[in-house]
């Protein structure tokens, strides 16, 4: 991987302690912006913005979790920044299609699949 990528700022992620990371199902929430982030953390009734740590999160990170199996919930800036980054890295994935929801959020789920 290169270095250059794995700096990369792909978005943010919020939490509320190590172990509570702000997520949508079982996937990490990633948004483009940290105003993103808030307004999420909001939406999702999980108190206040301010009761959480908001932090950037790097492409080589997300790609470490993955490898780890964890999944991931990108917004539309974040996704847009993130999958070419990962396609150059072998992940099957193409653009989205964001169109409005009644809730206003569309997220995109990125996890790999292990076989076994």
């Amino acid at each position: 991987m290169a270095a250059a990528d794995d700096a990369k700022v792909i978005g943010y992620f919020a939490y509320a302690s190590p172990s509570e990371v702000v997520c949508d199902g079982d996937a990490c929430i990633v948004a483009g912006s940290a105003a993103g982030l808030r307004a999420y953390v909001l939406e999702l009734g999980l108190g206040s913005a301010i009761n959480h740590t908001l932090k950037k999160t790097r492409f080589g990170e997300i790609m470490r979790g993955i490898r780890l199996g964890a999944a991931y919930a990108f917004d539309e800036t974040a996704y847009n920044r993130f999958y070419p980054l990962a396609k150059r890295q072998g992940l099957d994935l193409g653009p989205e299609d964001f169109p409005p929801t009644a809730t206003g959020r569309h997220f995109v789920r990125v996890q790999l699949k292990f076989r076994t």
